[in-house]
């Protein structure tokens, strides 16, 4: 059975996550530590203790996930189960910086560092109400581009988000987006909602994030993946760190094609995908991609210990 490593991304924050996981495992506690050195802050605190609101903060939220998901990795591996357990990693937009930190591409403390960089960037990109994201269901990924195009008019509003087959996220300005809202709704989609985010990601707006990220990525140590990155911006695979650092920026403003990812894993022999670090959603992007694809959260201890039984079954 091939077997892929996948990464949450933004949405997937609550407090107290990653908390069990190092009360449990010390190398998961010693993930939050180096994190927190790295920042220069108890980022930890504020995800087991703080406030929801300032969690989901995009400079808080990225590094947080980040941080979450290593450490259920940390415990996986004292459980027995390393990273050569897959034989794809990939993550969910932010997640893909989780994913290339699981698999030794760059240091955690590298990784949190630049996932500040990216969320702060971010937001600073486009000024609050300026521009705004909505997800379309029941469309598919060509007729979002179309209705995209077509309630863009002379803004911006791009297929930012290509989750699986009946979820598509637009964005862009918040006018053009909430034209194609309307648009969505006239062509059959079966909802079509604004989403609760602080900017508009992954869209052409992002632009000035992209080139603090390329000036933050020149600054960092990028190696050869342990194991295959699929990216999100080609929905392919990627070994080669000169590519890797390119497709990290050109994902700041580039769609995540998560779908096409999934579905390239599973032409390339994948059966089972699990999900490291908090919640769920992307199991059930996975099953409503392919059907036949076995998918396992792995956020918990429990979780941990029955994930490691399985794998060494």
């Amino acid at each position: 059975m091939s077997r892929a490593f996948v990464f949450p991304g933004q949405g997937a924050q609550t407090i107290g996550m990653g908390k069990a996981l190092a009360d449990v495992y010390p190398a998961a506690k010693a993930v939050f530590d180096e994190v927190d050195d790295a920042l220069g802050e108890k980022l930890s605190q504020l995800i087991w203790e703080g406030e929801q609101d300032t969690l989901t903060l995009t400079q808080n939220a990225q590094p947080a996930l980040m941080a979450t998901s290593l450490a259920a990795m940390r415990a996986l591996e004292a459980e027995g189960v390393t990273i050569d357990a897959a034989s794809f990693v990939a993550g969910h937009s932010l997640g893909e910086y989780s994913a290339l930190a699981a698999a030794g591409a760059i240091s955690i403390a590298d990784t949190a560092r630049l996932l500040r960089t990216r969320g702060v960037a971010m937001q600073e990109a486009v000024p609050v109400g300026v521009g705004a994201m909505a997800a379309l269901l029941g469309l598919d990924f060509d007729t979002v581009r179309e209705v995209a195009a077509e309630a863009a008019e002379q803004d911006v509003c791009q297929a930012a988000n290509d989750n699986d087959p009946g979820q598509v996220v637009v964005s862009g300005h918040k006018a053009a987006v909430e034209r194609a809202v309307e648009l969505a709704k006239a062509r059959g989609a079966k909802r079509a909602m604004l989403l609760p985010v602080s900017a508009p990601f992954h869209c052409e707006l992002m632009a000035p994030a992209a080139k603090v990220m390329a000036e933050a990525l020149d600054d960092v140590d990028i190696n050869a993946p342990k194991v295959t990155l699929v990216a999100n911006v080609i929905a392919r695979s990627a070994d080669d760190p000169a590519t890797i650092r390119s497709l990290l920026v050109s994902q700041v403003t580039g769609s995540v094609r998560w779908r096409e990812s999934v579905e390239q894993m599973v032409a390339d022999g994948v059966s089972e995908f699990w999900e490291i670090g908090a919640g769920k959603a992307l199991s059930g992007m996975i099953r409503r991609i392919n059907r036949d694809s076995a998918t396992r959260t792995v956020g918990t201890p429990d979780e941990v210990k029955a994930a490691a039984e399985a794998a060494q079954g």
